[in-house]
Parts: C-alpha cells; sequence; structure tokens
C-alpha cells in the first residue's frame, strides 16, 4: 500500500472517532451536569515498512473533559440541588460508589433520596438518606445538610479529585473514579435549582459540520490515490 493512503487513513480513523465524541456530546445537550469532552490529538512517527524515512501519522492521544459549571435553572423542586463550586455527589451502585453533578434527586419506594437512575444519593457516612413517611417538608441546606421537621437526617456526601481529567465517565452523567476521594469542606449547594449540561449546542453543531467536510475530504483523497494506483497497475499490466 501507498505510504500517503497509510497517512489518510490514520486522519480518518481519528476524525471518526471524533465524530462520535461530539455525536456524544449533542445527546447528552439536556442530561443534568453533564460536561462536554474533546479529543486530544498527537503526531505519530513511524516506519511503516520498517524502512525507510519515517511518516507522520494522525494518532488520538485521548479526552478532555470541559469541568467548567454548567448554567443553573431554578425549578423550585425541594429534592432539586445544583452544586455552584467544585466537588460531585456520591451514589451507591452494584459496583460500588460511581459520582455525578446531576441533582435532579426524587425518592424512591422506600423512600431514599436518589438520582434519575435510581441510584441512592450517599451522606457523609456513606449511608443512603432515609425519608420518614410523615416528614411534609424537605430542606437541604447550602452545605448538603438534609432536613426534616423531624430533625436532621444526613448531609450529603460531596468530593473531588486530585486530577478530575483521569475519572472515567459512564454515560448519563455519571463517572467512575479510580483515585483518593477528597472531601469538599465547604460545598455550595443550592436547593430547588438544577445544574445544566455545558455543552454549547451552537459550537458542539459547527463542529460536527467541520469534521464532516474534513472527514469526506480525506475520502476523497483515498478514493483518488486509489484510482490513480489501478491506473498505473493496469498501464504496467499492458506493457508485460
Amino acid at each position: 500500500m501507498e505510504n500517503s493512503l497509510y497517512i489518510t487513513l490514520s486522519r480518518q480513523e481519528a476524525l471518526r472517532r471524533q465524530l462520535d465524541v461530539v455525536s456524544n456530546n449533542i445527546a447528552n445537550m439536556n442530561t443534568t451536569g453533564f460536561k462536554s469532552q474533546r479529543m486530544l490529538f498527537l503526531e505519530y512517527l513511524e516506519r511503516p515498512d520498517r524502512q525507510g524515512d519515517r511518516m507522520s501519522f494522525v494518532q488520538d492521544f485521548g479526552l478532555q473533559r470541559n469541568v467548567d459549571a454548567g448554567p443553573i435553572t431554578v425549578t423550585n423542586n425541594e429534592l432539586d440541588v445544583a452544586l455552584r463550586g467544585d466537588g460531585y455527589f456520591a451514589v451507591e451502585t452494584l459496583t460500588g460508589t460511581r459520582y455525578t453533578r446531576g441533582g435532579a434527586f426524587q425518592l424512591n419506594t422506600n423512600r431514599e433520596i436518589v438520582d434519575r437512575s435510581g441510584l441512592p444519593v450517599l451522606d457523609t457516612n456513606n449511608q443512603r438518606i432515609v425519608i420518614p413517611a410523615d416528614a411534609t417538608q424537605i430542606h437541604i441546606a447550602g452545605n448538603g445538610a438534609v432536613t426534616t421537621e423531624q430533625g436532621q437526617l444526613g448531609q450529603l456526601k460531596v468530593v473531588t479529585f486530585a486530577d478530575e481529567q483521569r475519572m472515567m465517565e459512564l454515560g448519563g452523567g455519571l463517572y467512575e473514579a479510580n483515585q483518593e476521594e477528597i472531601a469538599v469542606d465547604q460545598p455550595q449547594i443550592s436547593q430547588g435549582a438544577i445544574e445544566g449540561s455545558n455543552v454549547q449546542s451552537v459550537v458542539e453543531m459547527t463542529q460536527m459540520i467541520d469534521v464532516l467536510r474534513t472527514y469526506q475530504s480525506v475520502q476523497k483523497m483515498i478514493d483518488t490515490e486509489h484510482e490513480r494506483i489501478r491506473g498505473a497497475i493496469g498501464k504496467l499490466a499492458r506493457v508485460q
């Protein structure tokens, strides 16, 4: 295969993965607390045939998450909470603790505070927060303390991590972190509001159009090179 095809194919494969990332951002424009992502690229030098000059390929190095806060929307729902500063809420799953900034909470049939996916929200003691059946008012303070007319029931666990970029996205604004938790001493929590996605729709749509056009341009280069090679083979065959 010609060296030019190696290079263009590496670029096309990187563009395909970039399109997946942009599509995921667009799909989560309305996901509470979702953080947009961008691909990182670097130059990769290699000798495909183990001889001759090295060629410059395109390699997707990884993903960078935009950790800026999303817009705050007031809902006046007493179980909706928004984090205005650093940190993540902790939720319980079958495979361990996971983290989210999505604060659209609700009560399950056991009157436990859960997130939109039904995962129990944990307090600072890693326990579920249960609202008594006869409680009529739920108040969540700025530090995460959950109280009713019967007193305090717990305090929402809010933690952060040394390197947020290493957190693995699991979908729907949920993250896994193989790092030690760092407790947020003074969380900034607002009751009756939720943090929206920080995805900028116009930017993402523009990015998608640009990626698609570049992909088509690269495909045209591949088709042209393919026809050139076919023509060369045909001429050589006639000479033989």
